[in-house]
């Protein structure tokens, strides 16, 4: 499994949970297994993203930070 992301949801400048609704709207964009990037440099994000993948049960890969916030790599399980 790669963990270069396939698809990237471009959410920098917007509030959470703003970030979290696209990632949700998109995640099956992605095949299970594959990696799904979210930008965002809403400082909830760092907490929040996380969070999430935990409750929706997909694996958070990792926090990459940008020159304006970061990218965050979920793996999508299911």
């Amino acid at each position: 499994m790669s963990d270069h992301p396939l698809v990237t949801v471009e959410a920098t400048g917007r509030k959470c949970p703003i970030p979290i609704i696209m990632l949700a709207g998109r995640i099956r964009e992605v095949p299970i297994g594959a990696v799904i990037a979210v930008t965002a440099d809403d400082p909830a994000a760092t907490t929040d993203i996380p969070a999430w993948c935990r409750m929706k049960m997909h694996e958070f890969v990792a926090e990459v930070p940008l020159e304006r916030g970061s990218a965050y790599h979920i793996r999508r399980m299911y």
